[in-house]
């Protein structure tokens, strides 16, 4: 009897694992406390203006909130909650290797504020495409690119609570034609006028620790150099050019981590524009540091905060009226 029960308590123990991922990093790198973070929020994103919005994308860091909680305010004050039923949330993987995408197993996120709900139905889509597979629980729980944005997630959609679900997606190191395959993919979902899309990724990490130490002596003191090299990428991903931007990262070597993410974006976008010919207009509203680098002893890490917004193009017809006017409809 004793034996015949071990694998359904150890079923159960699994599914019981599954329900809701804890929130691992919370009062490490964000507070754990519901009030306290909550102030901390609505002080960032009071100070913000919605200027590029509705947001259809956006770009945000993934660091701890002290680094870069007050820079990814200007990518979520661009969100409209009353438009979104889905939000895709795509991050690097920082622990394990991936050649592909994986989804969740967990049923649900844990936040500081409510827990919020894993979209099965999608993942069953994209385990069925069979280009997806799913992440293991540890590696889930560890992994903080997906985890640094439930936070904002949870507050800007505090008036929606329980009416929208979440896609987290792992993304590895993804060849060009894997970026296309994965684009292509998901712009379907960027196609739908209600799901949302958030890239997760820092920008250079720069010193010795990261074994990048690129500096053109040109321009002035390191992080002025750092800078330049960031502004450069983020300008060609404001250009929305997929080939560009690898072109890019091959010459330079810049370290963003969340290089592969952001490239599946942009291929959504491009193949999003192939199939209905709608317009993506990507700006990057805030950057900032961790460390203003002087000495090559010095080491630091890179935030950009920005949005996408998509607007069908206009196709006017020219009829001629039984009148013989000029009409455009």
């Amino acid at each position: 009897l004793v034996s015949a029960s071990l694998p359904i308590g150890r079923q159960a123990m699994d599914k019981q694992k599954e329900s809701c991922r804890p929130c691992s990093h919370a009062g490490s790198w964000y507070s754990a406390d519901e009030n306290d973070l909550r102030s901390q929020l609505e002080d960032w994103l009071s100070a913000v203006k919605t200027n590029h919005g509705p947001a259809k994308a956006i770009i945000s860091p993934h660091a701890g909130y002290c680094y870069c909680g007050a820079s990814a305010a200007y990518a979520y004050k661009q969100i409209d909650p009353n438009i979104v039923d889905r939000i895709f949330i795509l991050g690097p993987s920082h622990h394990v290797c991936l050649s592909g995408c994986a989804v969740s197993k967990f049923n649900s996120y844990g936040t500081p504020f409510y827990n919020l709900t894993v979209d099965q139905q999608v993942n069953s889509e994209l385990i069925e495409t069979g280009l997806f597979e799913k992440m293991e629980l540890i590696t889930d729980t560890a992994e903080h690119s997906i985890e640094m944005q439930l936070p904002y997630i949870a507050h800007v959609m505090q008036s929606r609570k329980g009416t929208f679900t979440i896609v987290p997606i792992l993304v590895g190191s993804l060849t060009p034609s894997r970026q296309s395959a994965y684009g292509r993919i998901l712009s379907r979902y960027l196609a739908d006028d209600r799901s949302l899309f958030i890239i997760s990724t820092d920008f250079c990490h720069w010193g010795h620790r990261f074994h990048f130490t690129k500096y053109d002596k040109t321009g002035g003191e390191i992080h002025s150099s750092i800078e330049r090299l960031d502004r450069e990428g983020m300008k060609i991903i404001e250009s929305l050019d997929s080939a560009a931007f690898n072109d890019y990262l091959k010459r330079t070597g810049n370290t963003i981590c969340g290089r592969h993410p952001i490239s599946v974006l942009l291929q959504a976008t491009e193949h999003l524009h192939e199939i209905n010919n709608h317009r993506g207009d990507f700006q990057f509203l805030h950057y900032s540091q961790s460390n203003h680098c002087r000495s090559m002893h010095d080491s630091s890490v890179s935030y950009a905060a920005g949005s996408l917004t998509i607007k069908p193009t206009c196709i006017f017809k020219i009829v001629i009226t039984m009148y013989g006017q000029l009409c455009f409809i």
